[in-house]
């Protein structure tokens, strides 16, 4: 079977384009909570934790190492953290306790009241992240899902939810890491740590060399 690449191209830009356009027109209140619950906890000595699965949790390390290396300039470390890179607690808790406690476990142990949750779902119905969310917010921790399509169960346990507007995993997770980008590009303006110029002379070098 040949593809017909041409039309394989633009139709998948295409959705990718009415995906963004969509998130951009009915996410920006949502986001607007998210950075002022993350700017409030590191300010107040917290920190951010992210998970989820699969390409989940490789969203939620891209994000965190965002935050604590750099993300645009040098600057002084966000905390942050994602639950999904030690190995040797992910197996233990595991084979101990059950696949359904990876997070939530990991939440008791490292989360304190104050901290941001940022669950990492395109359905919304994972079972460990849903069960860490709602530890987290019973522990006085800001609950947050990033998540698509009809957000499944995650709003039961979410204060602040994003639901990018499309049933496609693949056009939820480009917004998911794209939302969450901008995240760290916001926390680092927000926070003093990179100046807002910056991010608009780089954008005007590029329209430049377009």
């Amino acid at each position: 079977m040949t593809l017909p690449i041409e039309e394989f191209w633009n139709s998948e830009f295409a959705e990718h384009v009415t995906v963004a356009e969509q998130t951009a027109h009915l996410l920006q209140k949502d986001f607007a909570a998210l950075l002022d619950a993350c700017i409030r906890s590191i300010n107040e000595g917290g920190k951010v934790m992210f998970f989820g699965n699969g390409g989940s949790a490789a969203d939620s390390q891209h994000l965190a190492t965002e935050l604590t290396a750099r993300y645009k300039t040098d600057r002084k470390a966000i905390a942050a953290i994602a639950l999904t890179t030690d190995t040797s607690a992910l197996t233990a808790i595991g084979n101990d306790f059950g696949f359904e406690d990876l997070f939530s476990r990991q939440i008791e142990a490292l989360g304190r009241s104050g901290d941001v949750a940022i669950g990492i779902s395109t359905s919304g119905n994972s079972a460990n992240v849903l069960k860490a969310l709602k530890l987290a917010r019973e522990e006085g921790i800001v609950t947050v899902g990033f998540t698509g399509g009809t957000g499944g169960k995650m709003a039961d346990v979410c204060d602040i939810i994003l639901k990018v507007p499309s049933p496609t995993t693949a056009r939820i997770q480009e917004m998911h890491i794209t939302l969450g980008q901008m995240l760290c590009g916001a926390l680092e303006q927000a926070l003093g740590l990179t100046a807002a110029e910056h991010t608009m002379t780089c954008f005007q070098d590029m329209r430049k060399t377009a």
